[in-house]
């Protein structure tokens, strides 16, 4: 190894990476859920659970890592939490597709403008991981576009709100959940799986187009499993190798990209209260990203 390097670094850097990776494929899942706009929210998240099981039943045994998962469904604390995330998590897909396709795209995007911010406090204030000044002078610019953007979409803030807090508790929690992320996502998935599996049954049985409505759709909804297991996947190994205020900062990625694809591809409206907004944020992301790359006390690592 070079001297230069360390376990440390290789860590972030890494981890940078796949952040970046997960909020790349976020940002331009959208496109993925327009193609099924004939298809119901509550279906899409359905099969979206369902599917995912089968492709992480099939990692699993690849990477034999079923052990992992018996040793998390014997720990009690950490079925706990990921009882909780799995409802946080099921929660977030529900109200983000139902905003994609009801043409709530920009809404969204400013729900997961407001989610680093909210990662980023929550990192300073329940994690107890410390800010520099001009981290703190991000999160205030970024908090002055936020609000911009907010203050044009007050007709649908509580889309932007409920996706922002509960994939931002997801996050902390899944953090603190000592559980592999490829088993934790599993676990997740297995507790959703019934519940999704029983509306599905359910809903096939009357006159709703739970499986879309041609063979394309079918198609698309079984593989949304994938789409929606690999940038988890991302994320929650991500989470784990770097400082939550960092992750934070990265899904700015997401957003901007949700956003391009609302107003480039679906024609939603770019008002100059937008402009303003994207050049508050991806300010900040660059100070706040140039601050920690630098060796700020965020990225800083404990002496042991």
């Amino acid at each position: 190894m070079d001297a230069t390097t360390s376990p440390a670094a290789d860590r972030t850097r890494s981890g940078l990476a796949l952040g970046v990776g997960a909020y790349g494929l976020w940002g331009l899942l959208p496109i993925y859920f327009k193609l099924l706009i004939g298809v119901p929210a509550v279906a899409i998240v359905a099969h979206r659970i369902v599917w995912s099981l089968l492709v992480l039943g099939i990692l699993l045994s690849l990477g034999k890592a079923w052990r992992e998962v018996g040793a998390a469904l014997r720990h009690k604390g950490s079925v706990k939490l990921l009882l909780a995330t799995s409802l946080l998590i099921g929660t977030n897909w529900l109200i983000y597709v139902y905003a994609v396709n009801s043409g709530h795209i920009l809404a969204g995007s400013l729900g997961y403008y407001l989610n680093p911010l909210a990662n980023i406090l929550l990192g300073r204030f329940v994690l107890r991981e410390p800010l520099s000044r001009p981290q703190w002078l991000a999160v205030a610019i970024a908090g002055v576009g936020v609000s911009i953007l907010a203050v044009g979409a007050l007709s649908h803030l509580w889309i932007s709100l409920a996706l922002c807090f509960s994939f931002s508790l997801y996050g902390l929690l899944r953090k603190i959940a000592h559980v592999d992320a490829t088993a934790g996502l599993a676990i997740e998935t297995l507790l959703l799986f019934v519940p999704a599996a029983v509306w599905l049954a359910w809903a096939s049985a009357r006159p709703l187009p739970v499986w879309g409505l041609d063979s394309t759709d079918t198609w698309l909804l079984v593989f949304s499993g994938v789409a929606s297991t690999i940038p988890l996947l991302l994320f929650t190994a991500a989470a784990r190798r770097l400082p939550y205020s960092t992750l934070g900062i990265l899904q700015f990625i997401a957003p901007t990209l949700q956003f391009l694809v609302a107003v480039f591809l679906y024609g939603e409206p770019f008002t100059s209260a937008h402009a303003w907004a994207f050049a508050c944020i991806w300010t900040a992301a660059i100070i706040y990203l140039l601050s920690a790359l630098r060796g700020s006390p965020s990225n800083a690592a404990a002496p042991e």
